[in-house]
């Protein structure tokens, strides 16, 4: 496993349930040819085993075989994400691309584009109290859930999801929107007034775990294929680097790859150093699960199709003004490229 320096960036609490237990993390690989590489900075949204094909690319070295010295922020939260891209102290944003939608419909000068896809359903888990073997979404009419932020992913999927079940978020049920994301879990075990929640990995599995709730139904396999996560760069930074962009898509396609042809077990053993506070038997347990749901593209194109299907979910949640035009805030070209080769 290659050597690593990390860069405690926060004590924040986890954003979604992926992620890490309580610091972010800024990665940077030593090398021999250091000199040589070309020095990128990725934030993401959260350090989570849900993108676990971005961790195979840097534990493999794909980033370095392309020529790229990457170093690895974690932003807890796309807003935080955008804020990173937009100031210059990111070069890559990796965050749901309606963070791009938001900023451009603010009328950015010099907007996000998205130019690689990773997931393509939700990583959260819908999890109640008892085992509900027999579980259907009416059973949520008159409870209480603890959801995710208003104008997030984790909540419009969830929103999502219960209209096309005839289900209104509004009236149907009480959603508490109020606590911090990365904080559900504990408050869920902590304060019994809810009886379901709405997790990422690993506190849907590490709750499963303790007894203290059960995964009743998966918002990934619910809700359809949907462009949750993608990889984003501003305009000018593209413009003036298009060989970089397409240097780290080339690295994300390989990791893409890996995950597309080994087993959980292989997967979960190359990423272990990534995720070195939760134990082997976990990761796997979670790969598998993201795994079996289909969550991972064959390619990082982000089809109009799936883009449309975004706009559709923003614009079902009162989050969207106008449509966009696909072209403005989507490019294909190096993840096509990158599917090429």
């Amino acid at each position: 496993m290659k050597n690593k320096k990390w860069l405690t960036l926060a004590t924040a609490v986890i954003l979604s349930a992926t992620a890490l237990p309580v610091t972010a993390f800024a990665e940077k690989k030593d090398n021999t040819e250091e000199n040589k590489l070309i020095e990128v900075t990725l934030n993401e949204v959260a350090h989570s085993i849900f993108y676990a094909p971005q961790y195979v690319a840097i534990e493999e070295g794909y980033f370095e075989e392309e020529g790229l010295d990457l170093t690895l922020v974690t932003g807890f939260g796309a807003d935080k994400v955008l804020t990173a891209l937009i100031s210059g102290e990111a070069d890559i944003g990796f965050m749901g691309a309606e963070a791009s939608i938001y900023a451009y419909q603010e009328g950015a000068t010099d907007p996000a584009v998205n130019f690689a896809q990773l997931t393509q359903r939700a990583g959260n888990f819908l999890v109640a109290r008892e085992k509900m073997p027999d579980f259907k979404w009416e059973d949520l009419k008159g409870e209480k859930v603890l959801g995710g932020r208003k104008g997030g992913m984790p909540e419009m999927v969830f929103e999502y999801i219960l209209k096309k079940n005839g289900i209104d978020p509004k009236t149907d049920l009480t959603i508490d929107q109020s606590i911090d994301f990365g904080s559900t879990a504990a408050a869920f075990t902590g304060d019994d007034s809810a009886a379901y929640t709405v997790e990422f990995e690993p506190s849907a599995t590490i709750l499963e775990k303790e007894g203290a709730g059960y995964v009743v139904a998966s918002l990934g396999v619910d809700s359809g294929y949907v462009p949750y996560t993608s990889y984003s760069a501003k305009t000018s930074y593209m413009e003036k680097n298009p060989e970089v962009i397409q240097k780290f898509t080339n690295a994300l396609q390989k990791g893409m790859e890996y995950v597309k042809t080994h087993t959980p077990e292989e997967i979960a053993e190359v990423i272990a150093t990534q995720f070195a506070e939760t134990d082997a038997d976990t990761i796997t347990t979670i790969v598998r699960r993201y795994y079996d749901q289909d969550t991972w593209k064959n390619n990082l194109i982000f089809e109009k199709e799936s883009f449309e299907l975004l706009e559709d979910i923003l614009e079902d949640a009162g989050e969207l003004k106008e449509r966009m035009k696909y072209e403005d805030l989507v490019t294909t070209k190096y993840a096509q490229k990158a599917a090429e080769k």
